[in-house]
């Protein structure tokens, strides 16, 4: 029997029309978007882009998305053994799992992206996909210029870098010396790096007067890629500290999920996770007919 894993997806997978059919079709779904309220309903179904990939709006906005896909899945018979989420991601994981209460997560995804963003005002920055070179050699360079830091492990040849605006360029010339390549991320800030110091700490202020609940699931976490031991303390540490992703799906694995299923807009992470483990069954839910198509396979599986 299959061991499924829900991977939420995290920021920079939003497009605008996302979860419209989602509302219309599963009343699950319809919950999620509803506690989101008016304004998130909206920048989801109808955009504008650009006011969607404002960081303040894409947080709240892949939220409701990600936990009405995984609620949806499971209004038809298809539940998580366990789960993980990207960056973002992670905190409709947690939800999903009961961790935290849908309303809970929700002031905190909000909270968390206003901080963030204020942040980001506050510390210009960039984060850069370093292609084609290792981790160690990523690494390396980061080592070597001032306020660059390696902040996302998504598989073997592909680590994000966050740095300060100014230090861009040299990190640029760095990587194209070791023969790599770096691909500027369509992101407000430097995520994930001590330029987000200022907004773990609010985070961590938020996060101490909040109840948790002992997951129903494993959740395993950006920062260790294990699983979840400490909720209010990973969950604010996650905001200035790497995402372990490469590592987290490698622990999955080994704890015996053999069945990931994307729940949010895109494939990206269904990418990373072919390249990660090709041996293992990848399926994406973003929509009704993807809702449907995976419980057809699993079904005959």
């Amino acid at each position: 029997m299959a061991k499924i894993a829900f991977l939420f997806a995290g920021q920079g997978a939003q497009s605008v029309g996302m979860g419209q059919d989602l509302y219309q079709s599963f009343p699950e779904a319809q919950a999620i978007f509803d506690l989101a309220g008016e304004k998130i309903q909206k920048l989801c179904f109808y955009g504008p882009a650009e006011e969607l990939n404002q960081t303040v709006n894409t947080q709240p906005c892949l939220f409701a998305m990600d936990l009405a896909c995984a609620r949806a899945l499971q209004s038809q018979g298809v539940r998580a053994a366990g789960v993980a989420g990207f960056s973002l991601g992670e905190i409709p994981a947690l939800a999903y799992a009961g961790t935290l209460s849908d309303a809970q997560a929700l002031a905190f995804v909000q909270l968390r992206a206003q901080a963030m963003d204020r942040c980001a005002a506050a510390h210009p920055g960039a984060m850069y996909a370093v292609l084609r070179i290792s981790a160690l050699s990523v690494e390396n360079i980061c080592q070597g210029l001032e306020q660059a830091y390696p902040v996302n492990y998504n598989c073997t040849g592909q680590t994000v870098v966050a740095c300060a605006e100014k230090t861009s360029s040299l990190l640029l010339k760095a990587v194209a010396e070791q023969g790599g390549r770096a691909l500027r991320l369509a992101v407000s800030g430097a995520f994930h790096s001590p330029l987000m110091d200022q907004a773990s700490a609010e985070a961590a202020e938020f996060l101490q007067y909040q109840q948790f609940q002992p997951s129903a699931m494993p959740v395993y976490a950006n920062t260790t890629a294990h699983i979840y031991q400490n909720p209010c303390q990973q969950l604010a540490r996650q905001i200035n500290h790497p995402v372990l992703w490469q590592q987290s799906i490698e622990k999955m694995v080994a704890d015996g999920f053999d069945t990931f299923i994307e729940v949010g807009p895109g494939l990206v992470l269904s990418g990373l996770l072919k390249k990660i483990n090709p041996e293992m069954r990848v399926f994406a839910v973003s929509d009704a007919a993807s809702v449907a198509q995976v419980v057809g396979e699993l079904a005959g599986a």
